[in-house]
């Protein structure tokens, strides 16, 4: 199991007063920030952010009360880092959901505080990925994934961002206006967005497609609006689980569902990447919030 390395604590990458490593839920490590423009926290478990917090402002993400902080678990909630595959793995049905690298312990490898303010953390995971966070009044996230191998390399990949909001069924969320999903619970591939903001009245799950679109949720109750702008990134997942779901997922409170949605910068089914041996390819998400 993961657990809280006391070495971490004198790590060369400390930064005093900005940087604290720690034991998080679960025992497993985390390392909390307290930069000039925002808090946040991220677990070396799958390098998840788990919160993001500008000052002044409500918590960005969500995170259930219900999440299970263990080995061989993913944290419920936050920013999972979805590789090499999205959803369940397209031959083996005993391979875990969404990919190995939210399971996996990352490494720290560098942190910086920039002359603006901003607070960086770089993680790695061998052989193939390396992620920085930046922290500022938004949260910059970038995954890259290096073919170091003598072969293609083809993979599906995702931040699979969790935002916390007041209450769904009042939020709307634009920039998708026209695009074309599959929706996993309409049972509907291709299907047309239409030029009409999306709501949300049941279960969804969409993943829509050739898009690198900036999406914004509006969310009248807490009177703020969250910008997710991305690049190297031809899909979107749009999901909140509604009643039955969320019931059935024992890491997420049966009550939680109204207080969340996914918005998620993806590569995924026909947007899979394949990289050249020595190639780079680089997801990034920029989030901020804006009043409404």
């Amino acid at each position: 199991m993961t657990r809280y390395d006391a070495d971490i604590m004198n790590t060369q990458f400390n930064l005093p007063g900005i940087l604290k490593p720690e034991p998080g839920a679960g025992n497993l490590t985390r390392i909390t920030v307290t930069g000039p423009h925002a808090n946040a926290t991220i677990y070396r478990h799958g390098a998840h952010v788990a919160l993001f917090q500008p000052h002044g402002e409500r918590p960005v993400l969500f995170m259930s009360q219900q999440s299970q902080y263990a080995n061989g678990k993913p944290i419920r909630g936050g920013v999972p880092v979805i590789f090499p595959w999205f959803g369940p793995h397209p031959t083996d049905a005993t391979a875990p959901a969404h990919g190995t690298a939210r399971l996996t312990d990352w490494n720290l490898i560098a942190t910086a505080q920039r002359t603006d303010g901003v607070v960086e953390l770089v993680f790695a995971l061998p052989p193939f990925l390396q992620y920085r966070v930046a922290i500022g009044r938004q949260l910059e996230l970038t995954l890259e994934v290096h073919n170091t191998s003598q072969s293609p390399l083809q993979f599906e990949e995702a931040l699979h961002t969790y935002f916390a909001v007041s209450e769904i069924r009042q939020c709307t969320v634009t920039g998708l206006e026209n695009a074309r999903y599959d929706s996993k619970v309409e049972g509907v591939t291709g299907q047309s967005q239409g030029t009409a903001p999306i709501q949300f009245t049941a279960e969804t799950d969409r993943l829509y497609l050739n898009t690198r679109a900036t999406c914004v949720i509006h969310d009248p109750g807490w009177q703020r609006r969250i910008v997710v702008e991305k690049d190297g990134s031809d899909s979107t997942v749009v999901w909140n689980p509604w009643i039955a779901k969320a019931k059935a997922m024992p890491d997420f409170g049966d009550a939680e569902w109204p207080a969340m949605l996914c918005i998620e910068t993806v590569n995924a089914r026909g947007n899979a990447v394949t990289l050249a041996p020595g190639q780079t390819h680089a997801l990034r998400a920029t989030i901020r919030v804006e009043p409404a």
